[in-house]
């Protein structure tokens, strides 16, 4: 089995279904007493959004190559970013190192593709919304077109995000203005939904709603324990 790096802490209420979902992948796969191999660099959530608040990516973009270099030097030999933002400076990382980096977008696409949609709305971070790296990479890749909520839908998106769920609050009425947005972009064409956040899954699931829903955080998992696990359908 190959090891696993990972960059987590953004949140760490997200990293920790990671581990938990590879893991349960792995046993399921293999059995007995399995496990996933991996190494975890849990970083102090507070020091990225110092710089992510000012707008610095060049230093979040140095923070994490930095940490991408200390996992591979550990023995990781893939990485993944625990993060749906995080993946703004994904080439800043690559470009750091030697060993793949496994991106949030490219199993999430896959998925997409293989369900035969070719119009998705995307929720996640302003980041996410509004920066082209992740759109793009889903266009350029799959194929993909991309809608987002409108700027006042984003704002309150954005906010249940950094004032709830990184901090571990659920709240119904949350819940239903997450379900309000999403069946305002499936009215607009968008045949599914990405849940863009790693954090999402702690507020909506696929029985909540009769929308397609793709989570990132379990097809960022389950892409990475595929690698782990060397399967030829690994991204």
């Amino acid at each position: 089995m190959k090891t696993i790096g990972m960059i987590g802490g953004m949140s760490w209420e997200s990293t920790h279904f990671y581990y938990k979902w590879m893991n349960e992948y792995v046993a399921a796969k293999l059995g007995g007493f399995n496990s996933i191999e991996a190494i975890l660099y849990s970083v102090n959530f507070a020091r990225i959004m110092d710089h992510v608040d000012r707008g610095d990516w060049v230093k979040v973009g140095q923070i994490i190559a930095e940490l991408a270099q200390t996992v591979e030097k550990g023995g990781a030999k893939a990485l993944i970013l625990t993060s749906n933002a995080i993946h703004m400076i994904a080439e800043e990382v690559e470009a750091a190192i030697q060993i793949p980096l496994i991106h949030i977008a490219d199993p999430t696409g896959g998925a997409i593709r293989h369900a035969g949609m070719k119009k998705i709305g995307l929720l996640g971070t302003k980041i996410t919304m509004e920066k082209p790296f992740y759109q793009e990479r889903l266009k350029k890749k799959f194929g993909i077109d991309s809608i987002v909520p409108d700027q006042a839908e984003r704002d309150q998106i954005h906010r249940i995000i950094f004032e709830e769920l990184v901090l571990g609050k659920v709240m119904e009425s949350s819940r239903k203005k997450f379900l309000h947005v999403m069946e305002g972009l499936f009215q607009k064409g968008a045949e599914g939904i990405i849940l863009g956040c790693t954090e999402f899954n702690l507020l909506i699931q696929q029985k909540d709603t009769k929308i397609h829903l793709f989570d990132t955080t379990t097809l960022h998992a389950k892409a990475a324990a595929d690698f782990a696990l060397n399967d030829r359908n690994a991204v």
